[in-house]
């Protein structure tokens, strides 16, 4: 400023003047400043900078955003586009024009809503809405499923077709609400408590297309969030596009990138259940098949440690005991008698000898009660004998096969003689003999 203190005239060049103005500029605005415009004149040359005019209804000002900056932004500028861009004050010295340089540039009201969503984001994770430990599982098989959405947009298309291919059984009722708009808001959040309410779903799925962030705005509500959090079922967001999320996708049990997608979490697939059932059920025949033969194997060793039995030996062995002990007892019988009719003749021997006129009566009577209590004795023994073999034939009797033919079964012998167990065993026209309760018969079998 010394410069101009004196008043000796000072001589600028055009590139002194122009970078005077520059350093001026740059001292008085040293951080920037924001502005909000309306874009025109936008160029795009292969450098990758960006040149263009931003201008409001009374001036227009020159504006460079160069490359690095340029591929930051998430979305193109075009002209007639309104913007908020934070830039520096400058000049362009090889001209002498004034103009910004751009830093940062986004849709005009865009950032007031990043900046609002970011706060409410804030707050509601410091109250734990978001916590991972409250977030519940989805049912496997859902019976009904509330789908929250418009119920004319491409997302609700989207969402039945994916359903009706994966799980056509899954009965699928859409709940229509306004998705953008100021109505948009207390009208999902209303619905949300309804279908809540109600306990007629399994899971709600809350949806829509994508859009720029003001048209997500209703998924950005505070009330529609409490009122997912407060779902008594499972709620699933699938709200825009992939890189789209909203304050709802935070809140609910489960985030889907897209619509379809969320269908496709929402229910198994019918193809893959289908061939977990068939797989189930090969397993389950090859388990009765195992099974059924090892109960086969198990009767077959039966058989066989029956077979080594041989019940004809054990009715021969019993019946060779039988006689046995009818012999016995015929013995012992016999030597009884013997030995008691022996006495008798001592008796008689003696008393022919003596001649006992006087005792022969007494004697006589003596001698008929003792032989009236031996018959007695003789016919209790005979009688317990007789019940012991009846006992002993009824046994034998019970585990003989003629009982078993008695009952209506019958036994089958082939040509040898051998005993038939199986229809294949006999060939076709080969006869058979069969050994009923009562007789015998002679069949040949037939085709």
């Amino acid at each position: 400023m010394s410069d101009f203190a004196d008043n000796t005239p000072h001589v600028f060049t055009p590139s002194g003047l122009n970078r005077l103005v520059r350093d001026l500029l740059e001292d008085a605005l040293p951080m920037g400043v924001w502005i909000e415009g309306e874009l025109s004149n936008v160029a795009r040359p292969a450098s990758g900078h960006v040149y263009f005019t931003l201008k409001d209804a009374n001036a227009q000002v020159r504006c460079a955003m160069f490359r690095m900056n340029a591929m930051r932004l998430r979305f193109r500028p075009a002209d007639g586009m309104h913007v908020l861009m934070r830039a520096k004050v400058g000049l362009y010295e090889a001209r002498g024009e004034f103009q910004l340089v751009a830093e940062h540039m986004e849709p005009a009201g865009e950032g007031a809503l990043q900046r609002e969503f970011e706060q409410l984001k804030a707050r509601l994770g410091a109250e734990g809405l978001f916590d991972a430990e409250r977030k519940r599982s989805l049912p496997a098989f859902p019976k009904r499923i509330g789908v929250i959405t418009s119920p004319s947009g491409a997302a609700i298309r989207d969402v039945l077709s994916v359903l009706g291919r994966r799980c056509p059984l899954a009965d699928v009722e859409v709940l229509p609400v306004p998705v953008q708009g100021r109505e948009a808001p207390p009208a999902i959040a209303a619905m949300l408590r309804r279908a809540s309410a109600s306990d007629r779903y399994d899971v709600l799925l809350v949806t829509r297309g994508g859009g720029s962030l003001e048209d997500l705005w209703a998924f950005n509500d505070e009330a529609v969030a409490r009122a997912i959090h407060a779902s008594n079922v499972p709620v699933v967001s699938a709200v825009g596009h992939e890189v789209d999320f909203t304050i709802a996708d935070f809140v609910a049990d489960l985030r889907a990138a897209t619509p379809s997608a969320a269908a496709e979490l929402l229910v198994p697939d019918g193809a893959d259940l289908d061939r977990q059932l068939r797989r189930l059920r090969q397993r389950l025949a090859t388990l009765m098949s195992r099974r059924l033969q090892a109960a086969s194997q198990r009767a077959d060793h039966w058989q066989a440690r029956l077979n080594a039995q041989r019940p004809q030996a054990r009715l021969a062995r019993d019946a060779q005991r039988l006689e046995t002990l009818r012999r016995r007892l015929l013995a012992v019988t016999s030597q009884s008698n013997a030995l008691r009719r022996a006495r008798l003749d001592r008796l008689e021997t003696r008393l022919a000898a003596r001649h006992p006129r006087l005792r022969l009566e007494p004697a006589r009577r003596r001698n008929g009660e003792l032989r009236q209590r031996l018959e007695r004795a003789i016919e209790r023994m005979l009688e317990r004998h007789r019940a012991s073999l009846a006992q002993q034939g009824r046994t034998l009797h019970a585990v003989s096969p003629l009982a078993t033919l008695e009952r209506g079964y019958a036994i089958v012998f082939d040509e040898r003689d051998a005993v038939v167990r199986r229809a294949d065993d006999i060939a076709i026209g080969e006869r058979v003999r069969v050994m009923l309760g009562e007789g015998e018969m002679r069949l040949s079998r037939d085709g």
